[in-house]
């Protein structure tokens, strides 16, 4: 994807869109570890997508997608509310696979990466570098909040599973792993079409189908997955349909897992 711009006269001109989110008299923005000051949320407009179109696009890559702030926010309350605020850091917590040192390690980076932030600068500041876990919560990527849910103890692992999706821990496993690795390319434009990827999602047998690991697969984990039923079937879906009714002359369904009948398999 190129953004829209030009250079003139050895100067670069990008157009760039982005969004004024308010709430509770706060502006939101973000910051880096680069630059020393915020800028609002938003990015360069792509060729061919209009400015409120990259707008959202921008929002959702930089703030969060629907089922990623929907698992986000649930495993943080889960934890604290059973757990205590700190619980995360007690090894005790977790089954008999969890490396303390390596998540630990993890945690040291997630705060790292955004000491930057007014968030981090005081809680390092007034709170003696604690971070109570519906704050650190925040800088966990997809994959950090797989392992989190993997490495949790048997009993809360199931009842995470069956309260938020109604489905199986080994499911909930897979479908977690599943979705790292596409939000993970989504996020970096890596190539969907004609891609294997490399995790097999488990797909519940009441469904009566078979996963594989085309693009397909991945986006019926996404469905599972994706709290909010009317903005599946009124937003994203219909978004997906006028894509494939695009491209139905230049790609072919076979390479992206797609059987015919595939809207009404992604109806939620």
């Amino acid at each position: 994807m190129h953004d829209c711009g030009f250079t003139r006269e050895n100067k670069w001109f990008r157009y760039r869109a982005a969004a004024i989110i308010i709430e509770e008299d706060c502006a939101l923005f973000a910051g880096n570890e680069i630059d020393d000051y915020y800028y609002s949320i938003g990015g360069g407009v792509h060729v061919g997508e209009t400015s409120e179109q990259a707008v959202k696009r921008e929002v959702l890559e930089e703030t969060g997608v629907e089922y990623e702030i929907y698992l986000r926010t649930q495993l943080a309350y889960y934890s604290g509310h059973n757990h205590g605020a700190l619980g995360y850091m007690n090894a005790d917590i977790y089954n008999e696979k969890h490396n303390d040192e390596k998540f630990k390690n993890l945690i040291q980076v997630c705060i790292e990466e955004n000491k930057r932030t007014l968030v981090v600068k005081h809680h390092n500041e007034k709170h003696n570098g604690k971070f109570p876990i519906w704050v650190i919560v925040e800088f966990f990527s997809m994959g950090m909040l797989s392992y989190f849910y993997a490495d949790m103890l048997s009993v809360d692992q199931k009842h995470i599973a069956k309260a938020l999706y109604e489905t199986s821990v080994s499911c909930l496993k897979s479908w977690l792993r599943c979705i790292t690795e596409l939000r993970n390319r989504c996020a970096h434009y890596s190539r969907l079409y004609y891609w294997s990827f490399p995790a097999l999602p488990k797909i519940p047998k009441e469904m009566e189908l078979s996963g594989n690991r085309k693009l397909f697969s991945q986006i019926l984990v996404l469905k599972l997955l994706y709290p909010d039923k009317d903005e599946w079937n009124n937003s994203f879906l219909v978004e997906l349909n006028s894509i494939v009714e695009e491209y139905e002359h230049d790609i072919s369904l076979k390479h992206i897992g797609f059987p015919q009948d595939w809207y009404v398999q992604l109806v939620k």
